[in-house]
């Protein structure tokens, strides 16, 4: 069956997003973009060049700067753009997303004034309405190739749920379903957090043995904070969260393990921020995910150590010894 597809976002993961559900889309994907010369570029070369570069666009494929062109007819839209600039965009285009039709946030991180997760963003600027979210192992250029992944459909509704699994769903991406969206949306930002981290201990050269304990205890952070917040601690043993976090700590296409290798390696963060064209959303989530464990009595050394480095200037070295040296205790996993 034919859907109507309306993407909000021209980055990486809005691109295959487009690739990936034009089989799905009878009249083709339109896409949303805030930018008029992207829309251009995009247009007059068949790819997005900017974010996802080698793929030709699908060949029912429109993007404009015009949210109600966009938007008109479509069964699901999906939302796809960095989560410190959501509210913003939502504010820009609400008057032209009809209420009644349901949608799919691809967002990963937690606003940094509000602590909001991005359905609750959506929530707060749209009001009531249905909303899936699609987070796990999804480096954009992997799917875009069409290698095999899998992912999660989280709502608090189970059948809307198996209907974004079923408008995702290829021989080539498998998705299952979940209703725990809280664990789901804080696996999806946190994992970011330490994939700065992995990136730091490979700058530094340090070794797999340091960043196998590294993703395990970061593993138990994330948990921590989730289950306080009322997310089910075995989500994170799930897509959501350790096959995230494995993908974002190990691979070189990962933007936020890029970021951590180059600090380690003597970059200022500010100096490879500012050579980064697509956004690292952990950078900014390190605040968030720390202004959350104060809230909710949560510790998070890990977490603690990335932001001391990222915007107090503390040397990764000295970070690593501090952990290190941290006071012995017995292993646990909550």
């Amino acid at each position: 069956m034919g859907q109507g597809i309306a993407i909000i976002g021209d980055g990486a993961m809005a691109t295959v997003s487009a690739l990936m559900l034009s089989h799905q889309a009878t009249g083709g994907v339109k896409m949303w973009s805030a930018f008029e010369e992207h829309v251009r570029e995009m247009t007059a070369v068949g790819e997005n060049r900017r974010f996802l570069p080698g793929f030709p666009l699908p060949a029912r494929f429109f993007v404009s700067t015009d949210a109600g062109e966009v938007v008109r007819g479509a069964d699901f839209i999906i939302i796809a753009v960095p989560s410190q600039y959501l509210r913003d965009v939502l504010g820009r285009i609400s008057a032209a997303l009809a209420a009644d039709v349901p949608l799919v946030s691809v967002v990963k991180g937690i606003e940094n004034e509000t602590l909001m997760r991005p359905s609750e963003i959506i929530a707060d600027c749209l009001g009531p309405r249905a909303v899936c979210v699609l987070s796990g192992p999804c480096l954009a250029v992997e799917l875009a190739k069409g290698l095999p992944a899998t992912a999660v459909a989280a709502a608090s509704d189970e059948a809307l749920a198996r209907r974004v699994q079923e408008l995702y769903t290829t021989p080539r991406f498998r998705v299952y379903t979940n209703t725990d969206v809280v664990g789901v949306e804080l696996g999806g930002a946190l994992k970011n957090i330490i994939a700065i981290a992995a990136g730091i201990c490979d700058g530094l050269g340090m070794g797999d043995n340091s960043k196998a304990a590294l993703l395990t205890r970061g593993l138990v952070e994330i948990t921590r904070l989730g289950v306080a917040m009322g997310a089910r601690a075995e989500t994170f043993m799930g897509l959501a969260g350790i096959g995230d976090l494995v993908t974002t700590c190990a691979s070189p296409l990962s933007r936020n393990h890029r970021v951590g290798e180059a600090v380690g390696e003597g970059g200022k963060p500010a100096d490879v921020l500012a050579a980064m064209e697509q956004v690292a959303e952990g950078v900014p989530t390190t605040k968030s995910a720390l202004a959350l464990a104060r809230r909710h009595g949560v510790e998070m050394p890990i977490t603690e150590q990335v932001a001391h480095v990222l915007f107090d200037n503390k040397d990764p070295r000295e970070a690593v010894r501090d952990l290190m040296a941290r006071k012995l205790k017995a292993e646990d996993m909550d």
